[in-house]
Order: C-alpha cells, then sequence, then structure tokens
C-alpha cells in the first residue's frame, strides 16, 4: 500500500453553543436578588492547520468524522460557561479544502497556517442579560445556537520548484534518483511512478531546489484517462515545468505538443508558466542526431540534451532550472 495519499473526505462538525442561565440568586439575606445567569460557552471550530513536515494526508486515511467540543452552560453568579474544546485537522502546505458542492473552502500555504473550517455555535445569553428597568426579573434565557456540519474533501497539491511533464517512460524516475537523493521506483512499463516523489536537488555553493516526479501523461489525461486529474492537480503547484522527452521517442516535436495540449485541456493557466525543454535519454545520441532534433523545434523552444544514465548534460540542466528559478 503506498504512503502518499492525495485525496480525503471528512465528515466535520463543529461543537454546539453552550446554553445560557436562567439563575435566580437566592442567599440567606437577600430573598429577591434578582437574575444572575451567566451566558454560554461558545461551540467548538473545527480548524484547518499546516505543517511543512507532512508530505501526504496518509494520517488522515482512516479519519471518517471529527466533532468538536460542545459549549457548557451558563452558571449562576453571572458565571459564563466554557468554551468547546477546538478540533485541528493537521494538513501538509499545498493542501485545499472543498465543500459538497466542490467549492474551495480553504487552502494551506504556509506552515503552522490555521483556517476555521466551521465555526462553533454561539453561547446563548444568561437572564442576567435580559434584565431592564420594566423587567427585573427575566425568568428565561438563550439556548446556545447549533454548530455547523458538512462533508469536506481535502486534496494535495504537491509543492514543488520543478515538475517534471512527460509520457510514462520518459526517464523522469531516474532523472529525480540521479539529481537527488529520492529512492523513486524506476522500470520500463507505463504508470512505474503511481505517486509524485519529491526529491530535493543540489546546486551550487550548497544551495538547492525541489523537484517533483509527477506520473506520466498519457492522451486524454485530461479527460480522466489513466492517472488523469490526479495527477494534473499536482502540476498546478509547481513553480516551473520540465518537458521531457525520451530520445528514442518517434516525433519528438509531437509529442511536446501532445504534452502541452494535455496541460492546457486541464488548466491553461498552466502554459503561463515558465519551462524547459529537454531530451532525456541522450547517451542513445551522436552530435548528428541531437542536430536533427533540434531542427524539429522552433528558435525560441531548442531543446536541452542530457542523459541520467551517463550524467552527460546534467550540471547544464540543473543550471537552466536554476536560473529560471532565480533569474
Amino acid at each position: 500500500m503506498s504512503n502518499f495519499v492525495d485525496y480525503v473526505r471528512i465528515n466535520c462538525k463543529s461543537g454546539h453553543g453552550g446554553g445560557g442561565s436562567a439563575h435566580l440568586r437566592r442567599e440567606k439575606y437577600i430573598p429577591k436578588g434578582g437574575p444572575d445567569g451567566g451566558n454560554g460557552g461558545r461551540g467548538g471550530n473545527v480548524i484547518m492547520k499546516g505543517n511543512e513536515n507532512e508530505w501526504t494526508l496518509l494520517p488522515l486515511r482512516y479519519t471518517r468524522h471529527v466533532a468538536a467540543g460542545r459549549g457548557k452552560n451558563g452558571q449562576k453568579s453571572q458565571l459564563t460557561g466554557a468554551d468547546g474544546e477546538d478540533i485541528y485537522i493537521t494538513v501538509p502546505l499545498g493542501t485545499i479544502a472543498k465543500n459538497a458542492d466542490g467549492e474551495v473552502m480553504a487552502e494551506i500555504l504556509e506552515n503552522g497556517q490555521e483556517i476555521i473550517l466551521f465555526k462553533g455555535g454561539k453561547g446563548g445569553m444568561g437572564n442576567e442579560f435580559f434584565k431592564t428597568s420594566t423587567n427585573q426579573t427575566p425568568r428565561y434565557a438563550q439556548p446556545g445556537l447549533p454548530g455547523e456540519e458538512g462533508m469536506v474533501t481535502f486534496e494535495l497539491k504537491v509543492l514543488a520548484d520543478v515538475g517534471l511533464v512527460g509520457f510514462p517512460n520518459a526517464g523522469k524516475s531516474t532523472l529525480l534518483a540521479s539529481v537527488s537523493a529520492a529512492k523513486p521506483k524506476i522500470a520500463n512499463y507505463a504508470f512505474t511512478t503511481l505517486t509524485p516523489n519529491l526529491g530535493i536537488v543540489e546546486w551550487r555553493n550548497y544551495k538547492s531546489f525541489v523537484m517533483a516526479d509527477i506520473p506520466g501523461i498519457i492522451e486524454g489525461a485530461a479527460e480522466g484517462k489513466g492517472l488523469g486529474h490526479r495527477f494534473l492537480r499536482h502540476i498546478e503547484r509547481n513553480s516551473i515545468l520540465l518537458f521531457l522527452i525520451p530520445a528514442d521517442s518517434e516525433d519528438h516535436f509531437q509529442e511536446y505538443k501532445i504534452l502541452e495540449n494535455e496541460l492546457k485541456e486541464f488548466n491553461p493557466e498552466l502554459l503561463d508558466k515558465e519551462f524547459i525543454l529537454s531530451i532525456s535519454k541522450a547517451d542513445l545520441l551522436d552530435d548528428e542526431l541531437k542536430k536533427e532534433i533540434s531542427a524539429e523545434f522552433p528558435e525560441n523552444r531548442q531543446p536541452l540534451f542530457f542523459s541520467a544514465v551517463s550524467q552527460e548534460g546534467l550540471m547544464e540542466l540543473k543550471d537552466a532550472i536554476w536560473k529560471q528559478l532565480h533569474g
């Protein structure tokens, strides 16, 4: 079973507010002390909180329901009831919450960021609140307001500096394994990578950036074929995209256009991102073949050649990525 979970649904319920007290003060020498009922406490909130040390929604996988605490009722002597206990749903950075209609309720992008998904019900007012010059002994108090409830879908979109885009077998996992300490599963068949892999890539002078190997695109992914939408949403969050087209492809430019079209179908804004075009498995090519492949592409879209196996062109590729990321 995969440790990477990027989608969970949870029924969330905030706490009811506590009721106000309708107590009348009765003491030995004060037979008619008047109203002294306190207010009820508010119900607990359901709060989504970001944690930079988590990478997956796996801890929430088996959580079906969460409920915040109920507010305590008001007491005599004008004592306000305690607030209900808040409940926190801790998520990785890059997580969005959607309601039952699919509308985005919240988005977590910073460590420690907190967003209230459902507010607890307000506590009711005690009878002391309703005392007036004409109604000096109100014998009633407000009940607390109910909390809110709803089904929430949590979706993780991986946050990375560079997202690798390519068909299955384009060499994305091999590249990630060769430039970082990540250990993605690698084999020569489609969909070896079923979940995004993240790797920290060391650059010059101890600088680094995060690279995400995202499951391969197939034609029709935007309609949900193959792994479809599940991985296309991860691409939305990457700063720049690195297109990988394998040297042994039958039509390099056509393959690039298909990849570009899938992104456009899914979300046209993805094409506004900075991107780098590269030809992987360049150890299979001689200089003559590289020239032929370059000639397939327009002047402003010239690809970089690299081989993760022979390490050829890797430093130049990292330099190009760093330059795109940091100008």
